[in-house]
This record gives structure tokens, sequence and C-alpha cells, in this order.
């Protein structure tokens, strides 16, 4: 058995069905899931890397789905345009009942969009992390995160009540006299 085979094996039984389940966050389909999910697989290790911890090849796997759900949706809609060019259309509306489903409402955002989102709010990542991953800056995160966060707000009927970041626990200790 090659060195990479007992990582692999490893990764999608221990977390195969988490990594499904971020896939699914980032396509547009439930079918296209798993196949985002393979694919990511074959990417990592179809080349000679040296990935010796679940926990790297999980990062790996993670990165390229993020990539090939943005080259996906780009090549898709290039198509889309190529095929319906000199048509006009009314967009879609998604049926979102109860405003519950955020993969339904994700479905509504750019690739991009849908990333950034995706690894701010399920990754926990920093608009800097995201920036780094994506190879984008700062401002251009920045910017996808503001547009994705308006188109979702109405879509899962949210209100925005804040006007900045929450304050960490020290300042509001402080302002407490504690």
């Amino acid at each position: 058995m090659s060195g990479w085979q007992p990582v692999v094996e490893e990764l999608i039984d221990r977390r195969g069905v988490r990594l499904v389940a971020y896939a699914a966050m980032l396509v547009s389909r439930d079918g296209d899931a798993e196949d985002l999910v393979q694919d990511a697989l074959v990417k990592c290790f179809s080349r000679r890397r040296s990935i010796a911890t679940v926990g790297e090849a999980e990062g790996y796997v993670r990165r390229a789905m993020q990539t090939i759900a943005i080259d996906r949706a780009r090549s898709r809609n290039s198509r889309l345009r190529a095929t319906t060019r000199g048509f006009s259309r009314d967009p879609a509306v998604a049926d979102l009942d109860a405003g519950l489903d955020v993969r339904l409402a994700l479905r509504e955002l750019a690739p991009r969009e849908r990333v950034c989102i995706v690894m701010r709010y399920f990754d926990d990542l920093t608009i800097a992390q995201i920036a780094e991953g994506l190879g984008l800056a700062d401002g251009t995160v920045k910017r996808y995160l503001a547009n994705a966060t308006a188109k979702l707000v109405p879509l899962l009927d949210v209100t925005l009540d804040w006007d900045h970041e929450p304050e960490s626990t020290d300042v509001l200790a402080a302002k407490e006299g504690k």
C-alpha cells in the first residue's frame, strides 16, 4: 500500500461525513456534494505530496473543494450565458418557507461569495485568513462578505442589529468594573 492510501482511508472514515456536509454548502445541488469531495480527493492525492496526518489532508481537501466549486460555477455560468444569450428570463425564486434552510440561501450567492461566507462562518476564519487562503485582498473579501450578507439577510429572515464586532470579554469586564 502506498504511503498516502492509509491517510485517505482514515480521512474518509473519520471525516468523510463532515467533508460531504461542507461540500454541500459550497455547491448548489445536493447530488454534487459527493462528487465535489471525490474530485477534491483525486486532485489532492493524484500528485505526489507528503501528507502525513488526517488534519493536514482535510485542510488540503477543503481548499481543493473551494477552488473546484468556484471553477465549476464559473464554467457553468459561462455555458449558461452562451446558450441563453439573446433571451431574457425571469430569475427563479427559491422557496424558503420559514427562512431556515441555510443551504438553499447559500445557493443564491455567487460562487466566491458562497466560499467566503462558508470560510468565515463555518470554518470560523478571519478576513485575513480567508484572503490569504483564496489569494485575494482583504478588501475584496470584505466586499464579498458584505454583498453575501446583504443577500442572505432577507432570505433567512434575520435582522442585523449590531453596528460593530462584538466586544471581547476583557473590554466588557473593564466596563463593568470587574
